[in-house]
Formats: structure tokens, C-alpha cells, sequence
């Protein structure tokens, strides 16, 4: 008996040794995927398709370049954060942020640093903020959303932080218009062309408030205003623009969500993951919503950011970024331009 339980035994090990084997040799004989074929891989999975071949052969060299990149920066080695070939793979990182960013400095505020005197938030200490600090699990964050290439980033920055007011004041989460503030926000700002969210602010206080979004839905380009049309959902008594440190939007957050520029780099157009510490533009030109903060894993503190790229990018469509980086406005610039709405 004791013979055919060690026969037995010897057999199953046998025969999980050599489906080991076979599965390794499997692997190692499987040729690896051209990058022509990865790009049609990549073409059916994000369901892209060109108009002629001439196109195809031009977006397949971006497509091809962009891949050398990515895996540049990847095998740097220990890295904090990754990149990945995401749905914008086959575009130059001028198209990326020509269509998919859009916050614009208004000519009459000064590109260094904005600041508030009257920046007063709480008297909490440092010591008495808390540690970590995402407005997700307090349910004061709507679920991330697609500008597509219409460069509005500022609407939908402005709109995130609007919709996380509105949630801790009324304990209501309600999703609101960015399509108005495309159509209707034309003071100072350019609709797809580029826009800033304290002009999105005045304009919901001169419109005596913002529709919901499901009564004026996101289109992905401008059209003619339609507030008068609409039924304000609504109202914001005034904005605050925040002190250009990191300090400051730091206890912005612990209030609500708040709306800050970012210098977008080539970088930030295929992160995948983790706390980015990477290239920066040399200017602020897209805008986020910052809804959190805390330290990962490793011991370094970040920023959570939702962005108005669509879930495929970065986490789920948020992002975390180095907190306390050492530069004075933040990462990024991250803490240059801040600013959040104060319900009526």
C-alpha cells in the first residue's frame, strides 16, 4: 500500500514537472509581438480607424515612437510611477496638449504665483490635519469624466470642485454642466480653445447658478449658450482663490475638492500608475481637481488628482502626484493656481 501511495505521489510530481516544462518552452517559442502588430492590437482595442493608409503608415510612426518613450522611461529604474500605451498612443504630445488640455492665463493675471489676503480656511495645525484624505470616500466626488478633444479641462476642473461643495453642504452628489460653461462662459474664455476657472466661477455667480448635467449634457464642443433655457440647480456666493503654496491648497483640501492648474508634460499623457515624480511642461497648462492627499507605500507624500481624460488613463482616471516635492508652487506648479467656490 505504502509502495503504490509513493508510485502515486511520484507520478503527480512528474507530471507537474513537465507541464512546468512544457508551459516555460511554450512561452519562450511564442515569437514576440511586432510593434506593427501591437499597433493593431492597440487599433481594435480602442476601436481607432483611419481614413487611408497614408494616414495609417503616419499614425503607426507615432504610435511606434511614442512606444520607444514609454518603455524609456520605464526601464529608468525605481521609478515611482509608471507609463503605459493608453488610448493616446497614436498622437504627438504637441496634438495631446493642444486638444486635450486648455487652461489659459488670463492676459490680466500675472504668470508668477496668484495670492489672496484674505485666504482663511481654518486654524488647524499641521499637526491636526489629518494624515490622509480622500474626498471618494466621503462620496463628494462624481465619477471621472471625458473632455475628449475639446480643450475645456477648465470646465470640468471648475465643475469637479463645484459638485464636491455641493455634496458637503447639502450632502448631495449631483453632477454638473460643463457643456454650459462651454457655451455660455465666453468673458476671457475660448470654449475648446482653452478657458480658466475663476471665469467659469464668475460666470455661474452672474448666471445665478449652473444646470444639472443630464438637463444640459457635455457635447465635446461649443455651441450656442442655452441658460436661459435652464433652471439653475445651483448657486455659488463667490470663489477663493488660494495662496500659491503648498501649505495653503493643503488646507484647501481638508475643506472640499479643489480646482488647481497643472504644467502638463509628454510624460503625464501616458502615466499608468503610482506617485508621479516625473517631467513637468515650463508652464501651467491644463487643469485638475484636487480631491485628496496622503503617503503611499513607500513613504512619499502625494497629491490625488481627478482628470477629465476618460478612466483609461492613469488610475481609473485619477492620478497621485509628489507632495512637498521641494519647489515652491509644488510638482508641476500644482500650487500656483488654485481656486474652489463657495455655495450660496
Amino acid at each position: 500500500m505504502a509502495m503504490k501511495i509513493d508510485l502515486m505521489s511520484i507520478l503527480i510530481t512528474l507530471f507537474f514537472v513537465i507541464s512546468m516544462f512544457n508551459s516555460q518552452t511554450t512561452a519562450r517559442s511564442q515569437p514576440k509581438l511586432s510593434v506593427s502588430e501591437r499597433h493593431e492590437q492597440w487599433m481594435s482595442r480602442h476601436g481607432r480607424v483611419y481614413k487611408d493608409e497614408v494616414e495609417k503608415g503616419e499614425r503607426f510612426m507615432i504610435f511606434k515612437e511614442n512606444m520607444k518613450f514609454i518603455e524609456s522611461i520605464n526601464k529608468a529604474g525605481n521609478l515611482s510611477y509608471k507609463l503605459g500605451v493608453n488610448e493616446f498612443a497614436d498622437i504627438t504630445s504637441e496634438e495631446f496638449l493642444a486638444k486635450f488640455t486648455g487652461l489659459n492665463v488670463p492676459s490680466y493675471l500675472s504668470p508668477s504665483p496668484m495670492s489672496s489676503t484674505e485666504f482663511k480656511i481654518n486654524d488647524l495645525s499641521d499637526d491636526d490635519m489629518p494624515s490622509n484624505l480622500d474626498w471618494r470616500e466621503s462620496g463628494a466626488v462624481t465619477q471621472v469624466k471625458n473632455q475628449g478633444r475639446c480643450g475645456c479641462c477648465w470646465a470640468f476642473s471648475a465643475v469637479g470642485s463645484l459638485e464636491g461643495a455641493y455634496k458637503i453642504a447639502t450632502g448631495n452628489l449631483v453632477e454638473f454642466s460643463e457643456q454650459e460653461l462651454l457655451d455660455c462662459t465666453t468673458t476671457n474664455n475660448y470654449g475648446c480653445n482653452g478657458g480658466f476657472m475663476t471665469n467659469a466661477f464668475d460666470f455661474i455667480i452672474e448666471n445665478g447658478g449652473i444646470s444639472i448635467e443630464s438637463d444640459y449634457e457635455y457635447q465635446g464642443q461649443q455651441y450656442s449658450c442655452r441658460s436661459q433655457e435652464k433652471t439653475a440647480a445651483v448657486q455659488i456666493s463667490s470663489y477663493q482663490v488660494v495662496p500659491a503654496d503648498e501649505t495653503s491648497l493643503l488646507q484647501a483640501v481638508t475643506k472640499q475638492p479643489v480646482s488647481i492648474g497643472i504644467a502638463a508634460s509628454q510624460e503625464l499623457q501616458f502615466y499608468a500608475g503610482g506617485t508621479y515624480q516625473g517631467s513637468c511642461a515650463d508652464q501651467i497648462n491644463h487643469a485638475v481637481t484636487a480631491i485628496g492627499y496622503g503617503t503611499d507605500e513607500q513613504g512619499q507624500k502625494y497629491w490625488l488628482l481627478k482628470n477629465s481624460w476618460g478612466t483609461t488613463w492613469g488610475e481609473n482616471g485619477f492620478m497621485k502626484i509628489i507632495r512637498d516635492s521641494g519647489n515652491p508652487g509644488g510638482l508641476c506648479d500644482i500650487a500656483k493656481m488654485s481656486s474652489y467656490p463657495n455655495i450660496a
